[in-house]
């Protein structure tokens, strides 16, 4: 599965960026759109959204929503694109992402390196005109957290990469709530623990299915260093977590009754998924069920968020 790529024909001159790959092809506009991670833009929107909604309690400004929408998604599109752009190297070791752009070699790295430099310039400078400082902060701290920390770091050195990198996936909600508020206060600590406790979990069933891949690619992730058996029991204290979160929303009236008794339902199920998965032993078949349970949780408990939100 491992083959060695060469960039440095083509990373000291921009102008290479759009000739044929040695696989024939060259870059589109669609290449410069798969950098941004179109099905990770949607989902942290939604959550950006969820967070701007709750803050305001119906009481919108969609000028100002417009503006976090644009500043988040240039963001979140900066961080993808440098993502994609420190992960070349590996990128080709894995089936799932041998067929980007820069492994490939349809763009250049430093046509890559460009374009999450403008988008993040960008991104942030909306959010902290339109948003305020707080807005543009969060922004800088989630960027910054996938980028670096995360993309840099840990993803290449520590199994702690999943934890921690799920603190700058948790910025988007955490983003659109100061905009609307202005400040930080016990919402933003909620809807940044939803995000939070939501990713490890959802992570581990996608890299329990993916281990080998993983593995070949030299990723140091939760099922290759520890195995697929710590990796199940390693899910339950997020799981158990995110228990008291619709709790915590009602009592304190940010939510109504349908988001505790949804949502509380949601996280449960999820829980005795992940219980009973400790002695099955069709791994594969059960880490698909949690996956897709994961993503129908959170898109779930967002939208009965977005029509139970309380109003001023």
């Amino acid at each position: 599965m491992e083959q060695s790529v060469s960039y440095q024909a083509n990373s000291d001159n921009p102008a290479l960026s759009f000739r044929p790959s040695p696989s024939g092809e060259s870059a589109t506009w669609r290449d410069f759109v798969a950098l941004t991670k179109p099905g990770i833009l949607r989902s942290n929107l939604i959550a950006t959204f969820a967070g701007f909604w709750l803050a305001s309690h119906w009481d919108l400004d969609f000028i100002k929503l417009i503006f976090i929408m644009i500043g988040t998604s240039l963001t979140i599109a900066s961080s993808c694109v440098f993502n994609n752009y420190f992960d070349r190297d590996l990128d080709t070791k894995m089936a799932r992402t041998q067929n980007r752009a820069l492994p490939l070699q349809k763009l250049s790295p430093r046509t890559v390196m460009w374009y999450a430099v403008i988008l993040g310039v960008l991104g942030l400078g909306v959010l902290f005109v339109s948003g305020g400082w707080l807005a543009g902060l969060f922004g800088a701290v989630g960027m910054f957290g996938y980028a670096i920390v995360y993309t840099l770091w840990l993803k290449r050195h520590s199994t702690w990469s999943t934890s921690m990198g799920a603190i700058p996936g948790a910025m988007p909600p955490v983003i659109g709530y100061v905009a609307a508020s202005g400040q930080v206060d016990l919402g933003t600590w909620l809807i940044f623990a939803l995000l939070f406790l939501w990713q490890p979990p959802h992570f581990w069933a996608l890299a329990i299915r993916r281990v080998e891949e993983y593995r070949a690619a030299g990723y140091p992730v939760l099922p290759v260093v520890k195995g697929v058996n710590r990796t199940k029991l390693q899910m339950i204290p997020y799981l158990v977590l995110l228990l008291p979160i619709p709790v915590l929303m009602y009592t304190y009236g940010y939510t109504g009754i349908w988001f505790l008794v949804i949502g509380e339902l949601l996280s449960v199920a999820w829980l005795v998924m992940a219980l009973m998965g400790i002695k099955k032993q069709d791994t594969d078949a059960w880490a698909k069920k949690v996956f897709i349970f994961s993503i129908n949780h959170l898109t779930i408990s967002l939208i009965v968020m977005f029509l139970n939100t309380t109003h001023l």
